[in-house]
């Protein structure tokens, strides 16, 4: 049953890993529809969501039917309760792509306004955490885990500054509101991508130290 078990486990992470590479590939999509405001792009993008949420089940439905059969405790049962987690926040991502790609189909048909700001910075920062994030369940790198976590205020920031300007782009151009709103809404998208790639990178912490770091990161790590 032991062996059984292995083989099972070994599956499972093979395909939330493969989840990861689909979900990561989705992200980049929807950061290059945002830079070349391709609408076609973004269109195909909201397209395949439906492919990630039927693997996303798929997992869920493994992960508990291996908690049925086997029984798993201790570092096998904690693998299982954060490949759950994890599961669900990758689906989540892959939503925030297709959110992304909902703002370009508005703004790609829309005449281009000149703003005091890019999402260069803040989409590779988030492109880069979401990469960490998995390489760090991939490698169980608790060090590159927490170094993900703490890069989640960084990213923040960015959101922060670029409301800021995005209020003042609307004062110089008051009769496009909603063009600018959805310039926002890609930077709250992105926010949030980095927000379930903490969560992500907190679960491979939970995996391999057996602690629920939730709420307390910044707290107990900082780089010397």
């Amino acid at each position: 049953m032991p062996v059984r078990l292995q083989k099972e486990l070994q599956k499972l992470k093979k395909r939330i890993l493969s989840l990861g590479t689909m979900v990561e590939e989705r992200v980049r999509m929807a950061i290059k529809a945002v830079e070349t405001r391709d609408e076609k792009l973004a269109k195909r993008i909201i397209e395949m969501d439906r492919e990630i949420d039927e693997i996303e089940v798929e997992i869920e439905e493994e992960c508990l039917k291996i908690l049925a059969l086997h029984q798993p405790v201790a570092v096998d049962l904690r693998f299982i309760a954060a490949v759950i987690k994890i599961n669900n926040d990758l689906e989540r991502i892959g939503d925030q792509a297709v959110n992304i790609a909902e703002r370009v189909v508005s703004i790609a048909r829309r005449p281009q306004v000149t703003v005091p700001f890019d999402y260069k910075l803040m989409a590779e920062k988030t492109e880069t955490m979401l990469k960490e994030s998995l390489d760090a369940l991939v490698n169980l790198d608790v060090d590159l885990a927490y170094m993900v976590c703490l890069k989640d205020d960084e990213v923040d920031d960015m959101n922060r500054e670029i409301y800021d300007k995005v209020k003042e782009a609307i004062r110089s151009h008051p009769d496009r509101v909603g063009y600018m709103i959805n310039l926002l809404l890609v930077s709250r998208h992105l926010e949030r991508i980095a927000d379930l790639t903490t969560n992500i990178a907190e679960e491979v912490i939970y995996l391999i130290e057996g602690e629920i770091t939730r709420h307390r990161m910044s707290k107990s790590f900082s780089i010397s």
